[in-house]
């Protein structure tokens, strides 16, 4: 369904009745539950696929009995909105109920109140099957969701909670490593320990957020049910670093940078992090090549290592 003469997008555009209320709100709701986001009033838009065609299908059917009048459109974007716009729509509506839910997590972690614990999973796992594009936080979510749940867990049942086992730095050699499209900090402070600590002919692959499934000698990071991503309150680059037992002074910092970046918590409050978040998103910003925001991202890491190892704390 990726033919260039074919649209790239599901426009869903309806005419509700005044009321009764509740059909309005059912409707909106609905459409939220899908994923879609409104690019006008009245009209919404999902990516095309085959799903995504199906749900929006249902919808029209629901508006046609509720005697409303609604049409599926295919699009493309040709003025205006560009396709980088829409999908930034799409990021942000999922990057604020990754937020929400991070952010719930965190408060619940500690205290026993497992329905809770439950349907933050589930709220987890729905923001995960509509989020279309890789949206920031999706990791810190689920790592916090999990983190939560498992102390839950191992309170009831009197167990100490444990870490994911240690990985043997040798076994990690001659792999590729995975991670979704559009690395920002986390990803990139990940690949330059992987290639800095771990192996210095790592290979790197980028890929789309959703359905990837890993060759043999592949690695996934920083994604979803990858073998390095989030656990618990710990982003990608702490966990790689406590499961490979790199103990080196000078790398400390820079995971407390990134993890306030990453995690958005003022966790550690380190006074260099607003400038390495700025100098972040400026690569992130000016190249959207994965390859070169690593290359990029590579030489700002390697720099700060080098500050700290020479400051000492």
């Amino acid at each position: 369904m990726n033919n260039s003469n074919e649209g790239r997008w599901l426009l869903l555009i309806h005419q509700l009745p005044p009321k009764p209320d509740y059909f309005r709100v059912k409707v909106w709701r609905r459409l939220q539950r899908l994923g879609a986001v409104a690019i006008k009033n009245s009209v919404y838009v999902l990516p095309k696929n085959d799903q995504t065609q199906e749900d929006f299908q249902w919808v029209l059917r629901e508006i046609l009995e509720g005697t409303g009048e609604a049409s599926i459109c295919e699009a493309s974007f040709v003025d205006g909105l560009s396709d980088d716009q829409v999908e930034a729509l799409f990021q942000s509506a999922r990057e604020a109920e990754y937020r929400q839910i991070a952010d719930e997590a965190r408060r619940l972690a500690e205290i026993p109140m497992p329905d809770k614990q439950i349907e933050g999973s589930r709220r987890t796992q729905i923001e995960v099957a509509i989020d279309f594009f890789g949206a920031p936080g999706r990791e810190a979510a689920v790592g916090l969701v999990s983190g939560a749940e498992a102390r839950m867990h191992d309170k009831r049942s009197g167990k100490q909670v444990g870490n994911v086992g240690a990985a043997r730095r040798e076994d990690l050699q001659g792999k590729t490593w995975v991670t979704r499209k559009g690395i920002h900090v986390d990803r990139m402070a990940s690949a330059w320990l992987i290639r800095r600590f771990i192996d210095s002919g790592a290979r790197f692959k980028f890929v789309p957020p959703k359905g990837y499934k890993p060759l043999p000698d592949e690695l996934r990071f920083d994604m979803f049910e990858a073998e390095f991503t989030h656990e618990g309150d710990r982003c990608t680059l702490e966990v790689l670093i406590q499961r490979t037992g790199i103990n080196d002074p000078a790398v400390r910092p820079i995971a407390e940078i990134v993890h306030d970046i990453d995690l958005k918590d003022s966790k550690f409050g380190r006074q260099e992090t607003p400038g390495i978040e700025r100098l972040i998103a400026g690569i992130a910003m000016a190249h959207k090549d994965d390859e070169t925001r690593l290359a990029r991202g590579t030489a700002v890491f390697d720099d700060l290592y080098e500050y700290f190892k020479r400051k000492r704390g």
